[in-house]
């Protein structure tokens, strides 16, 4: 997967979370995250920010990191 794949993958993770934030502790907001992914991502979206995230995760926040391990 080509770095702008992963960066647009790395974007909507974050879109999510910043919707869903509000008033809400990181372990909530990584829930409704892990929740979204596992209903409206294809398994190669998947499969891809799940394998950038065991390798690098630079680009990652926390929580988003919190969601992933919930996948």
């Amino acid at each position: 997967m080509s770095s702008s794949q992963i960066d647009n993958l790395i974007s909507m993770l974050n879109q999510i979370a910043n919707n869903n934030n509000y008033k809400k502790t990181d372990e909530e907001t990584a829930m409704i995250v892990a929740n979204h992914v596992k209903k409206f991502w294809a398994r190669s979206m998947k499969a891809n920010i799940i394998k950038y995230a065991d390798s690098d995760g630079s680009q990652l926040s926390p929580t988003i990191k919190l969601a992933l391990a919930q996948l």
